[in-house]
């Protein structure tokens, strides 16, 4: 029963809430003000719907005046919603995939509230992608990415994708890593069987990527350690820490990883 009724109001949210994002930005001219909508009105209703009762631990971290990348984890599709209200009242986009722009409603929104999608089968639009979104950055506005590039099966922090981190060095703002436990076991991936619980999101203390002298992939490891060490604080699995840095192409899986099968 949960899980039709969770699926009726996600729906139905969606449809009430998005003329509202629309008359927001068309009142005000500015695509920012749809936030208002998402993080205190869709994101809140779901979360309920859900059975989901959520907890932020460090939410000082989050600075709305401060332009900053925010890389989570991801454990579950009712992240989305608990970011949005969890990092409240912070000015930020996703990055999102190209195939959600091909969604009715969601694509909609996301297509006129700016939004950089980004299509994993070709590199070349990827870099072209996060070079807009780095545009963003600069102007001012957040992006939240998940830098697994995919749902964990179990909740390990999987191996991180280069692309963000790339932005964060484009860009040269703070990273700012988010951990997420408990999305996972109230809403599981691949999956519409809820079980209501707790959520809780901690935000860690800002990383200036200034010190890395531009080794990318020594950013990675710092940012992912946080998260790594943040998901054991909040009673999560934590992750392997040395299967940092995703193959190219691939998703959840490590280079050195791939390198042994590719052998």
């Amino acid at each position: 029963m949960r899980k039709w009724f969770c699926i009726f109001i996600a729906g139905f949210a969606t449809l009430v809430f998005f003329p509202c994002t629309v008359i927001a930005m068309a009142l005000t001219l500015r695509t920012s003000a749809s936030m208002y909508v998402v993080q205190r009105w869709w994101s809140p209703v779901l979360l309920w719907a859900g059975g989901a009762t959520l907890e932020v631990i460090g939410k000082e971290n989050a600075d709305p005046k401060r332009a900053a990348i925010y890389v989570c984890n991801h454990q579950s599709t009712l992240d989305i919603p608990a970011v949005f209200r969890g990092l409240w009242p912070v000015d930020f986009r996703f990055v999102v995939k190209q195939q959600l722009k091909y969604v009715p409603v969601l694509g909609w929104y996301l297509s006129l509230a700016g939004y950089p999608f980004v299509d994993r089968g070709n590199h070349a639009k990827a870099v072209a992608s996060l070079a807009k979104a780095g545009r963003k950055i600069r102007n001012g506005t957040s992006v939240v990415v998940f830098a697994e590039g995919t749902r964990s099966d179990n909740g390990s922090i999987l191996p991180f994708k280069k692309g963000p981190f790339a932005l964060a060095m484009e860009a040269k703002v703070p990273v700012i890593p988010v951990t997420i436990e408990g999305t996972r076991h109230v809403m599981p991936k691949n999956s519409w069987d809820i079980v209501p619980g707790p959520v809780r999101i901690k935000v860690g203390q800002p990383i200036d990527i200034a010190q890395f002298d531009g080794n990318r992939d020594a950013l990675i490891r710092a940012v992912r350690d946080v998260i790594i060490a943040q998901s054991l604080e909040l009673g999560g699995l934590g992750g392997d820490s040395n299967a940092a840095v995703a193959a190219r192409g691939k998703e959840g899986i490590g280079r050195a990883a791939d390198e042994k099968q590719s052998a």
